[in-house]
């Protein structure tokens, strides 16, 4: 078997999606998913120069060798872009050998280690005008059923805060919490927005509100011996990961004991395989995992591979915000939501979706300004256009 042809588009979801198809002379095709949020059009431009020149008329069941050979030959690395447009062709890659074998990829990692996902869901809160508009929200998905919640609470702060912004998301955390009582777990997402000492400042204010955990809590340039002071000094455990790139950006953060969770991206490491690998060095640890998600279905659909085959895989992100633009794509519905709690694991071939081709030209590629996450709420809606 032997790869024929490299194709990409770009579809714009809640985020812009890029999505990747390979060719093959055997016509088994494979979907992955280059998503970067920020970066599609450069992301794209590499996945052609790579995929053309290095993969065309390999075999795409050679997976390790290919991706150890791309990562290799990444000279200027670690790279967001190029490691993105590997890891677009390492989830296709995975996608034909699955096909190819009539087996779901999470039986070639091992075999599933359970038969559903736990899930939090992600975007509830986007349409949030106030900080009763956060409770009012979650309260309306604790009622659904949701029994795990993930936010932002601290639209406009940037790195250093005075006491008002300090109060007002002490505030929206208490407000959440009495909206849903104690059974719905609270994931905060800081976005990488804080100092350290801030990071530990405002944690140890919302410890009473028993966050499940304080993601991303300072800037993602900031030392490892930076985060590990803030994990060491607070009692929520922390999440990092979402911009940390392959095995060897995560050894330190290993070391340094600077996470008790990690949340790395498939669609940046280098595909599900450098993922599970990553998994794999964090369960040595006593490191759980919880993959950041927070893009297209190919992206889900690789993530619930991967995290069906992980011992220590902890929760799913997910964006229900996103299945109108999921149904549009997708030739049958996915993923299959039980209770708003769980995903069940999808049983056909590769990753277990099936692509309309035809309906990724319908939503265009459209700028995404990620400087809006630092904007006011009333600057947020104007920037992204939602209601």
């Amino acid at each position: 078997m032997k790869v024929t042809g490299v194709k990409t588009y770009i579809y714009h979801g809640h985020f812009n999606w890029l999505l990747v198809k390979l060719e093959t002379d055997e016509g088994l095709e494979g979907w992955g998913e280059a998503t970067t949020q920020s970066s599609e059009p450069a992301t794209q431009a590499h996945v052609h120069t790579i995929g053309e020149n290095y993969l065309m008329g390999k075999d795409p069941r050679q997976i390790e060798l290919h991706v150890s050979t791309m990562l290799r030959n990444s000279y200027w690395k670690p790279s967001f872009v190029l490691y993105s447009a590997i890891s677009g062709l390492e989830m296709a890659m995975w996608d034909i050998l699955g096909k190819s074998l009539n087996v779901p990829i999470y039986t070639l990692l091992g075999g599933a280690c359970r038969p559903r996902l736990k899930i939090y869901h992600n975007g509830w809160w986007f349409g949030a005008k106030s900080y009763d508009d956060y409770a009012r929200l979650a309260k309306d998905m604790a009622d659904k059923g949701a029994q795990a919640l993930k936010f932002d609470p601290m639209q406009g702060m940037d790195t250093f805060i005075d006491t008002k912004e300090f109060n007002r998301t002490v505030e929206a955390i208490k407000l959440v919490r009495e909206a849903v009582g104690d059974d719905v777990e609270l994931m905060i997402d800081v976005h990488g927005r804080l100092s350290p000492d801030n990071a530990i400042r405002l944690a140890k204010a919302v410890e009473p509100y028993r966050p499940y955990w304080w993601e991303e809590p300072i800037p993602t340039d900031a030392s490892l011996d930076d985060l590990a002071r803030v994990a060491q000094s607070i009692n929520i455990p922390v999440v990092a990961g979402e911009r940390i790139y392959t095995r060897w950006g995560f050894r330190d953060l290993f070391e340094k004991r600077a996470a008790a969770i990690i949340n790395p991206d498939i669609s940046h490491e280098g595909g599900i395989l450098e993922t599970k690998k990553i998994a794999d060095m964090a369960h040595a640890y006593y490191v759980s995992v919880a993959p950041h998600s927070a893009s297209g279905p190919v992206l889900t659909a690789a993530s619930i591979q991967m995290e069906a085959a992980t011992p220590n895989f902890l929760i799913h992100e997910f964006f229900s915000i996103d299945i109108p633009f999921y149904e549009e794509v997708l030739k049958e519905p996915f993923p299959v939501i039980k209770d708003n709690n769980y995903i069940e694991l999808p049983t056909k071939p590769g990753l277990g979706i099936e692509i309309d081709e035809s309906a990724l030209s319908k939503r265009p590629y459209k700028f995404t300004d990620l400087g809006a996450f630092w904007a006011s709420h009333d600057e947020w809606r104007e920037s992204t256009g939602r209601k």
